[in-house]
């Protein structure tokens, strides 16, 4: 397969592909836009190769020229709509690695192109077509890999002869989850039908297999980096600059640089207060402080289902520790939500856009919400498991601290994966120790965690002895709920199964830190609410994730 012939291609690296995705488009089918606001973007580049092929036959050329006075003043140019008829197909190809990722790429390009006069000729665009739109005619495409393969195997009316711009954003993403057959296939499909058109490639890494996606994909390309020259990305007003030159593999980490508003922490807990400690790390930012809003990654959807019922039924519950009447009344309301992959569409879409916008929240998710996408006022960012790369852990805490804001993150590490620090600070993460008494004294603050010993009032410094027997009840009141009957216990221990299988898959560099060996599988199921390990877990554990590998 050889790349369409065409205009240059470009290759972008920018912090945030998504944003940078979406201002590209808006600059080639908006009214109006400033030239100025291009090249700070690093768009001049791109617009420069690409501007006059593409201008609708037979109309009016739009002219770009940047000021070469020494106060340059915004110059505006014209773009002519080129979607005369629905029914032409697509003309901008956008492709995203989640459906999450699609449905905001999806709601940003409808506000950026909305025709604000009717009588204008308006771009059709939508979001996980049906085939029954793609009959009709769309002009931009925003899909997964996976859903626009199954269209072009199944739909006999999808075609691409009008394509015009094919964007591939968060390309490593796309590689890392094994879209790169269904890339090949959507790429002879395009270029089987469409020679002449632009392709950009959005990647915030540019590893060894975004490198050979480029060879492939791309016609001659031009390395873009929206990175200023000092890295500092905490300013908006910090200029890209461009790098013209083919794409190169480099280190994953290479080009990163974490924004100066992120303050990173990391607790040591031991395991068998694992769940007590994130539990009471919810309730002092979530309950007892206001505005906070928290994203929980745990490594499988399982981890994710547990902990979200059983926090559900726990903390939310009449029944349990939290109930109202021993709430106090400066209390906030808690609310949890989870996303991942096994969740139906509706769903996953209801509560992307539920927690999007809301003030507050605590979403528990796998990394299908580690890259890509956009949500606003993230306050701090938790990481139950630990990645499985230093790269991982950037895309993880990119959730908070984004565009000039303020945010902050937590690594919960066991005393065996203590060393996992030095490896983050060889790659120049630095993090700084958060105590765990000093999470666990939020339990001091309500009588409904108090121990069988406890006095009649609070103490205003609670010593460490209170401090365990506070959160000795609260392991109590999970334990209850966990073996309150077969099923909650049953889940328990697929949940339990599903991090061994997980704490499996580390790579052979952080074998030495991340081992099933080095666990206690007692302590591992008090983390569960499970009060005894169950038998042969580690064997059964190790077996299916060998027969799903087959």
């Amino acid at each position: 397969m050889s790349p369409a012939r065409g205009m240059r291609d470009e290759i972008v690296l920018p912090w945030f592909p998504f944003i940078y995705m979406c201002v590209y488009i808006y600059f080639h089918f908006h009214m109006f836009c400033s030239w100025g606001s291009a090249q700070n973007l690093g768009l001049s580049e791109m617009l420069s190769t690409s501007f006059h092929p593409y201008m609708p036959r037979g109309g009016s050329r739009g002219t770009c020229f940047p000021n070469q006075g020494l106060n340059p003043h915004p110059l505006h140019w014209k773009f002519h709509v080129i979607c005369k008829k629905r029914g032409d197909g697509p003309y901008a190809l956008i492709l995203v690695p989640t459906r999450e990722l699609a449905l905001q790429s999806f709601d940003t390009v409808q506000k950026l192109l909305k025709v604000r006069q009717a009588t204008k000729p308006c771009p059709i665009w939508w979001f996980l077509v049906p085939g029954c739109m793609l009959r009709k005619g769309i002009n931009i495409l925003i899909s997964t890999p996976g859903r626009l393969v199954d269209h072009i195997k199944s739909t006999k009316s999808i075609h691409f002869r009008q394509i015009r711009w094919l964007i591939l954003d968060e390309a490593d993403r796309i590689l890392d989850l094994g879209f790169e057959k269904d890339l090949t296939v959507i790429l002879n499909a395009v270029n089987a039908e469409c020679q002449e058109r632009q392709n950009v490639l959005l990647s915030a890494t540019l590893t060894e297999g975004v490198a050979r996606l480029a060879d492939i994909s791309l016609h001659d390309p031009v390395s873009i980096s929206v990175l200023d020259e000092s890295h500092d990305l905490s300013s908006p007003e910090s200029e890209a600059f461009l790098e013209a030159s083919p794409p190169q593999a480099t280190d994953e980490l290479d080009g990163f640089a974490i924004p100066a508003g992120l303050e990173q922490h990391v607790v040591v807990v031991p395991s068998k207060l694992r769940l007590v400690c994130l539990a009471a790390f919810i309730l002092q930012k979530c309950k007892f402080e206001r505005d906070q809003k928290v994203i929980v990654f745990f490594s499988s959807c399982e981890l994710v289902e547990f902990h979200y019922t059983l926090f559900l039924e726990t903390l939310l519950s009449d029944s349990g520790a939290l109930a109202p009447e021993h709430l106090p009344s400066t209390s906030t309301p808690l609310k949890f939500l989870r996303l991942h992959s096994a969740l139906e569409q509706e769903e996953r879409t209801a509560v992307f856009q539920d927690f999007m916008h809301s003030r507050t929240g605590i979403l528990f998710c796998t990394d299908i919400a580690a890259r890509g996408l956009d949500l606003p006022q993230v306050t701090w960012i938790v990481q139950y498991n630990a990645p499985s790369s230093p790269a991982e852990y950037i895309h993880r805490i990119g959730r908070t601290a984004r565009i000039g804001c303020h945010g902050s993150s937590l690594l919960v590490l066991a005393p065996s994966e203590a060393e996992y620090v030095n490896s983050l600070a060889s790659h120049k993460i630095n993090v700084s120790e958060m105590k765990m008494d000093d999470i666990l004294s939020v339990l001091t603050k309500d009588d409904c965690f108090k121990g069988r010993r406890g006095g009649g009032q609070k103490s205003r410094t609670a010593g460490p002895q209170e401090i365990r027997e506070r959160a000795t009840v609260l392991q109590t009141v999970f334990e209850d709920y966990v073996h309150s009957s077969e099923e909650t216990v049953s889940r328990a221990k697929k949940a339990l199964q599903s991090f061994i299988r997980a704490y499996a898959t580390y790579p052979r560099e952080l074998k030495h830190i991340f081992h099933i060996r080095l666990l206690h599988l007692g302590h591992m199921a008090k983390s569960f609410g499970l009060r005894d390990a169950p038998k042969n877990l580690c064997a059964s554990a190790v077996k299916k994730k060998k027969a799903n590998l087959k």
